[in-house]
C-alpha cells in the first residue's frame, strides 16, 4: 500500500582519484533492508511466544465440528471435499476456503493437532509481517509499522484467534483481507480495470474464509482518508497524485466490493438462520444495543489491559448495571469527540473508525449466538486502535522531546509484557479441562463454559464430578439443549434410563442443531433399547442417521435391533458400517456373530480376532473364537 512518489535512480558509486570505490554504506542503512531485518525479527519473536501452541491438543469446543468429527474435512482435499465446501453453509457460515484449509491440514498431518496448529501460527506471522510492511510502504514510519506489527503479533486477546484450530477461519480471513489491501494500495499507483479485479478476486477470498470481513470497502474508504490522502481537497498537502479524486467517486470506485460485502451478508443471514445460531427469541433492541456499546468499551479496555480472557462471555441480558452502560457511553462519546477536534491527525480518526467500524458486524446489534463478546471479534479491529495508540504516544514523545532511548526502552516494556501475558494464555489451551477451568474462573454465570467443562471431565471418566456442572448449566440457562443431553447420559450411565429420557426429549425440542439432535437421537434410541421399548428404540436410531449418519454408535445400537429381529443380512451391514466409521470390539463382535450365524465362519473369525485385538479380555469374543477354531 504505497502513494510514494518513485525514488530517483541512484548514481553509480564516485571513484577516488586512486580509482578505488568510495566506502559502501553500512549494512541496514537502506530503509528496505531495515524493513527486511525487522520483518525477520517479527517472524522470530512470533514463532517463539507460539511455539509451545505447537504441543496443544484440540479442544472440546467446536474442534471436532470443524476437523475431528467431519467426514468431509476428514477426508482431505479431494474433488468432493471441494464441491461440499462451496455449497456448505454448515457451522453457520458460508467459508469454502476455511474448509479447504482444514482439509489440506488433514490430508497432511491427519489428526497430529500440531501441524493444525503450525498452520494457524504461520497464518498469523504471515498477517503480521503484512501489516508491518503495509504501514510502512504506505507512512514511511518503520519504526512505528514495526511497533504495532508487534504488537498485533504478541497481543494476548489474539490467542484464542491462533490457537484454537476451529477459528482457522480468523487468521486466514485476515490474511486475505491484508492482502487486499495490499492490492489496493497496488491499484492506487496506477488504477486499472486488471489491478481492480485483483482487489476484488482477493476480497472474495477473504469473505470465503470468514464473512466478519463484509467491511473491507468500508475500511478502503478510510485508508483513503488516511494514509493514502487519495480524497481531493481532505489533505493538508498540496501535492497531488494521480489517484486523487472527488470522495463521490471514491465512493463509486468500491460500488462493486460492498455489493460483494452485501452478497456475502445475505448468504450469511440465511446460513446462520439455517443452523438456529440466531436465537428464536431475541432480547429487544435496546437490551441489544445497550450490550453493544458496552463491549465496545469494553473491547477498547481490554487492548488496553487484557486479563481475565476467555472464550466465550455471556450475554448479560437484562442484568447489565446501568452506571456500565453510562460509562460506557461517555468513553465512547469522549473519544469521538477529541478524534473529531483533533481531525488534522488523520490517524486518530481512521483507526477510531476502523475500529468502531470492522467490530459493527458482531457487536451484537443482531444477535448471533448467546455471547455478549468474543476475543476472536477484536483480531482485525483492535488494528485501528494499536494505530491510533502508536502515532499518539510517538506525537506525544516528540512534542515533549522525549530522548529516543527512552522511547525505545517504553515499546521494549510494552512488548515484553504482552509477550509474558500471550505464554502464559496460551497456557490455559493445554487441555480442555484447563481452558474452561480458567473460564469458569474469570465469569460468571457462564452455562457454555459449565458444559463444556463438565463434557472435559465426562471425557476423563469422571462423570460424577461432571454431573454437577451439567445441572448447573442448564440451572443458568433452562434453553440450553446440550446441559439437557449431558443430563440425559449421565442418568442412562448410571443405570437410570427411565429417568434420562424426558432430557433427552427436551433437548430434541430446544435445539434445531441437526448435530445434536443426532446424537440425542442415538443416546434416547439406547435408553429406549434398555427400557424394552424395541420400537422407538429403532424409530430413534433411524431418525439419528437421517440427521448423521457418520456416528458408529447409532449403527452399533441398530445392528444390535436388527440381529435381534433376525434380519442378519441388514445387522451385518449395520455392525460393518459401524466399524467402518469407528472401530470398536462391540462392533466387531456383533459383526462376527452375525457373520458366524449365516455360515460365513471364517469372516466371522477374522471380526472376533479385530474384537480381541481392541479388548483383549472380551470374553464373549474369546470364547465365539474358540468354538470357530476347533
Amino acid at each position: 500500500m504505497s502513494t510514494a512518489p518513485a525514488q530517483a535512480k541512484q548514481s553509480e558509486p564516485a571513484e577516488t582519484e586512486s580509482g578505488n570505490s568510495a566506502p559502501s554504506e553500512p549494512l541496514f542503512a537502506a530503509p528496505g533492508r531495515r524493513a527486511l531485518l525487522l520483518s525477520l525479527v517479527l517472524v522470530v519473536f512470533t514463532l517463539v511466544i507460539y511455539n509451545q501452541a505447537t504441543h496443544l491438543p484440540f479442544v472440546n469446543f467446536d474442534d471436532d465440528r470443524y476437523v475431528t468429527e467431519n467426514p468431509h474435512v476428514l477426508a482431505g482435499l479431494t474433488w468432493d471435499t471441494v464441491k461440499w465446501a462451496v455449497t456448505s453453509t454448515g457451522e453457520a457460515n458460508w467459508h469454502p476456503l476455511t474448509w479447504m484449509s482444514h482439509a489440506l491440514d488433514c490430508q497432511w498431518f491427519r489428526l497430529n493437532p500440531a501441524g493444525h496448529h503450525l498452520t494457524s501460527i504461520l497464518l498469523h506471522t504471515m498477517s503480521a509481517v503484512m501489516l508491518f510492511l503495509l504501514l510502512w510502504r504506505a507512512t514511511r514510519r518503520l519504526g512505528l509499522s514495526f511497533f504495532v506489527a508487534m504488537v498485533f503479533a504478541l497481543h494476548p486477546i489474539n490467542v484464542e484467534s491462533v490457537v484454537w484450530v476451529a477459528e482457522r477461519k480468523n487468521v486466514l480471513s485476515t490474511m486475505f483481507f491484508l492482502l487486499t489491501l495490499g492490492a489496493y494500495g497496488w491499484y492506487t499507483q496506477k488504477p486499472d480495470w486488471k489491478r481492480y479485479l485483483a482487489v476484488a478476486g482477493l476480497f472474495v477470498c477473504a469473505l470465503a474464509s470468514k464473512p466478519m470481513v463484509v467491511t473491507l470497502p468500508f475500511v478502503l474508504l478510510l485508508l483513503d482518508y488516511w494514509p493514502l490522502r487519495r480524497i481531493r481537497g481532505w489533505s493538508e498537502t498540496t501535492e497531488l497524485t494521480p489517484s486523487q479524486t472527488g470522495p463521490g467517486k471514491l465512493v463509486v470506485e468500491k460500488l462493486p466490493l460492498f455489493a460483494l460485502s452485501a452478497a456475502s451478508a445475505a448468504i450469511t443471514m440465511y446460513a446462520q438462520r439455517a443452523a438456529g445460531a440466531i436465537p428464536a427469541s431475541t432480547y429487544p433492541l435496546a437490551v441489544r444495543l445497550k450490550n453493544a456499546v458496552y463491549c465496545y468499551a469494553l473491547y477498547a479496555w481490554k487492548a488496553i489491559w487484557p486479563a481475565k480472557l476467555a472464550p466465550l462471555y455471556p450475554h448479560p441480558g437484562y442484568s447489565l448495571p446501568v452506571w456500565k452502560v453510562i460509562l460506557a457511553v461517555l468513553f465512547l462519546v469522549a473519544t469521538s469527540a477529541l478524534v473529531v477536534k483533533f481531525r488534522s491527525r488523520g490517524y486518530l480518526l481512521v483507526g477510531w473508525l476502523w475500529f468502531l467500524g470492522t467490530l459493527a458486524p458482531v457487536i451484537g446489534v443482531v444477535q448471533m449466538g448467546n455471547q455478549a463478546m468474543a476475543d476472536r471479534y477484536a483480531y482485525i479491529p483492535l488494528i485501528g486502535l494499536f494505530v491510533m495508540i502508536a502515532w499518539g504516544t510517538a506525537d506525544f514523545a516528540e512534542r515533549t522531546k522525549l530522548a529516543f532511548p527512552w522511547k525505545i526502552v517504553t515499546a521494549a516494556c510494552v512488548l515484553a509484557a504482552l509477550s509474558l501475558l500471550t505464554w502464559r494464555q496460551i497456557g490455559y489451551w493445554r487441555t480442555s479441562l484447563d481452558l474452561w477451568g480458567h473460564t469458569l474462573e474469570v465469569t460468571s454465570n457462564n452455562f457454555v463454559a459449565e458444559d463444556e467443562f463438565g463434557g472435559a471431565l465426562a471425557q476423563l471418566g469422571r462423570t460424577d464430578e461432571a454431573y454437577p456442572h451439567f445441572v448447573r448449566a442448564a440451572q443458568l440457562e433452562p434453553a440450553d439443549a446440550v446441559s439437557q443431553t449431558n443430563i440425559g447420559y449421565y442418568l442412562y450411565q448410571h443405570g437410570r434410563p427411565a429417568e434420562a429420557v424426558p432430557h433427552y426429549q427436551l433437548s430434541i425440542r430446544l435445539t434445531p442443531d441437526a448435530r445434536l439432535q443426532a446424537l440425542t437421537y442415538a443416546d434416547l434410541g439406547w435408553a429406549y433399547c434398555d427400557l424394552g421399548d424395541y420400537a422407538k428404540s429403532h424409530a430413534s436410531f433411524e431418525r439419528s442417521i437421517r440427521l448423521n449418519p457418520n456416528r458408529a454408535n447409532t449403527w452399533l445400537g441398530m445392528g444390535l435391533l436388527t440381529e435381534r429381529d433376525s434380519k442378519l443380512q441388514e445387522a451385518i451391514r449395520d455392525y460393518a458400517i459401524s466399524v467402518q466409521i469407528q472401530p470398536s470390539a462391540q462392533g466387531y463382535l456383533g459383526l462376527g456373530r452375525t457373520l458366524a450365524q449365516t455360515g460365513h465362519k471364517t469372516e466371522a473369525l477374522a471380526a472376533f480376532e479385530l474384537a480381541l485385538k481392541i479388548s483383549p479380555d472380551l470374553a464373549e469374543a474369546q470364547q465365539a473364537a474358540a468354538e470357530l477354531r476347533r
